[in-house]
């Protein structure tokens, strides 16, 4: 057993809706691990078009990692939405010139809340919309239509408008032990050999595995 080739944008042949997107990223700004894939019948290769608000001058990241399963519309507002707070008003008069451009704020002035940052084995669901400088943990789950704007701990379960706490997938030791083998980092002949443990509930096993050569 191989696997799929990660550099193979499309690795599902006739099944072009499910994109490995690493290899079609061209933002510089933008990072995706391994493995991660964008399902959407509409163009799966312009994963792109839902990272918003995303100018090179503002210097956020959006960072995915490895083995990540996005769901069809699932956008990811950056920093670059964000208006003035702290006038009378959060009219953008500057952006339409002729004048107005004479009230551009610095962008120390601007709310920044840094990159927004997706662990690894995450699942994101249909139409789920991540806020700027949010921090998804490994292992998390996001449920369809979801507004997440906080951050979100590693293996659990969130949802709703605005998304909270539906569930922990494991316990907290359990966790601690996910985080410290990190199966996703393995060599991919490891994880070939281990796939009915990975995707099993046996944590036993997997440290058994993880300790094997």
């Amino acid at each position: 057993m191989n696997g799929p080739d990660p550099r193979d944008a499309h690795p599902m042949a006739g099944f072009p809706q499910i994109c490995f997107i690493k290899n079609t990223i061209t933002r510089p700004n933008i990072e995706v691990g391994d493995f991660t894939y964008y399902d959407d019948p509409e163009d799966s290769e312009n994963f792109e078009r839902n990272v918003l608000y995303h100018f090179p001058f503002i210097g956020d990241k959006l960072v995915i990692g490895k083995f990540c399963a996005i769901a069809r519309g699932a956008k990811f507002i950056m920093n670059g939405g964000n208006h003035k707070l702290d006038g009378i008003s959060t009219f953008p008069f500057q952006i339409f010139r002729n004048g107005w451009e004479k009230v551009l704020p610095d962008l120390k002035d601007l709310t920044y809340k840094g990159d927004t940052v997706i662990g690894n084995d995450v699942w994101i669901g249909y139409e789920s919309l991540i806020m700027p400088g949010v921090k998804i943990g490994d292992g998390a789950i996001i449920s369809s239509r979801s507004l997440v704007v906080k951050d979100v701990p590693p293996y659990t379960v969130y949802g709703g408008n605005p998304a909270k706490l539906l569930k922990k997938r494991f316990d907290d030791a359990t966790v601690a032990i996910l985080q410290e083998i990190r199966w996703w980092d393995w060599p991919i002949e490891k994880i070939n050999a281990n796939l009915a443990i990975i995707t099993a509930g046996d944590i036993g096993a997997l440290q058994e595995a993880a300790k094997a050569a």
